[in-house]
């Protein structure tokens, strides 16, 4: 068993709180799906609804604090050391097609460094959280990432660049040196979730690009937590920096690097 400090509880509580209004709304957008027009508005509205949400319980919980989310952008705050950084909702177009698979994101940073983290998947009800030096959980369960070394053993997890984000022919070389090597590539569509699934060692690997601060900073933590290893998709440390990452196990990592290397 693991007990949450003061602050993973209220990192945690602002998360859950978010979450009983993301399930409402993904309860009715999935009667919605029947309509021709596509509730996109209704997404929107829902995630600036979530982090207005978190933004009042942090704020309330730590005032001072700056403030890093998908939506406001930065808020400053008086205290220039901390800044929590967050996506209330990762996975908008899974949300957006009524599929379950999507989260809530808080990280906080202290002097630039990730040192608490949650993850929350409300439909399942998992709650994937870390602290810097005190390990990975999902709800009350020690994380460690998988054990494969090899790999032709390995599910490898990936994000695909679409509308204009990102270069696809880049991705599509990357995918065909990784494709011929595992058992299988997965693209789930939350890479919060594919981050602390890797933590979960459901995942071997994970690497994508294009990613911005939020989706990336409470999984980083989560991962390296759980005894894995990240960095970005050159093998460099600024992954936050970066905007891509590579995510694995300590053999699994720099085997998924090799081969990211050899696509170029």
């Amino acid at each position: 068993m693991s007990t949450q400090t003061a602050l993973l509880k209220v990192m945690s509580d602002a998360a859950r709180k978010a979450a009983r209004g993301l399930n409402r709304d993904f309860g009715e957008l999935a009667e919605l799906q029947v309509a021709k027009k596509a509730p996109a508005d209704f997404v929107s509205a829902a995630d600036l609804k979530a982090e207005q949400t978190i933004f009042e319980a942090l704020t309330k919980a730590r005032p001072g604090y700056s403030f890093h989310g998908e939506e406001r952008g930065l808020i400053e705050g008086t205290d220039k050391t901390h800044t929590w950084i967050v996506d209330p909702l990762d996975g908008t177009t899974n949300f957006l097609h009524a599929i379950p698979h999507f989260a809530i994101n808080i990280a906080l940073q202290r002097e630039g460094a990730i040192v608490a983290a949650v993850t929350y998947n409300p439909v399942t009800n998992e709650l994937f959280w870390a602290e810097k030096g005190k390990g990975a959980f999902v709800n009350d369960h020690r994380l460690r990432v998988a054990a494969r070394q090899k790999l032709d053993e390995s599910v490898i997890a990936t994000g695909i660049p679409f509308l204009g984000h990102g270069q696809h022919a880049r991705f599509l070389k990357e995918l065909h040196q990784v494709s011929q090597r595992v058992a299988g590539v997965r693209r789930f569509g939350a890479a919060a979730l594919d981050l602390a699934w890797v933590a979960a060692g459901r995942f071997d690997g994970f690497w994508e690009r294009d990613l911005s601060a939020w989706d990336m900073a409470a999984g980083i933590l989560l991962v390296t937590e759980a005894g894995g290893k990240v960095t970005d998709a050159e093998g460099g440390t600024d992954v936050l920096g970066s905007g891509s990452v590579i995510a694995g196990n300590l053999d699994i990592h720099p085997l998924l690097l090799s081969r990211l290397t050899a696509a170029k």
